[in-house]
């Protein structure tokens, strides 16, 4: 028997909550995702994209080669 449109939505966003998938900003973060964005003329993905890099730099400034906190940083198991 074939799926409701409600059947087929509800099974789509429990598939996009499952584990690290998408999931939806808050409506806050959205609005101010989408005004940043429109400000700079840039997608929010390129903006996201150009925090991320800008980010990791700085970040890793902050860590020692071969720490724990390095190993954690770069997702390192033993």
């Amino acid at each position: 028997m074939a799926k409701t449109v409600a059947e087929r939505q509800a099974a789509y966003r429990a598939r996009r909550q499952d584990g690290d998938g998408e999931r939806r900003l808050t409506t806050q973060a959205d609005c101010a995702l989408t005004r940043l964005a429109r400000r700079d003329g840039v997608t929010q993905r390129a903006l996201i994209e150009r925090w991320v890099i800008t980010a990791d730099p700085q970040v890793l400034e902050t860590l020692e080669l071969d720490t724990p906190e390095w190993d954690c940083y770069f997702g390192v198991t033993q």
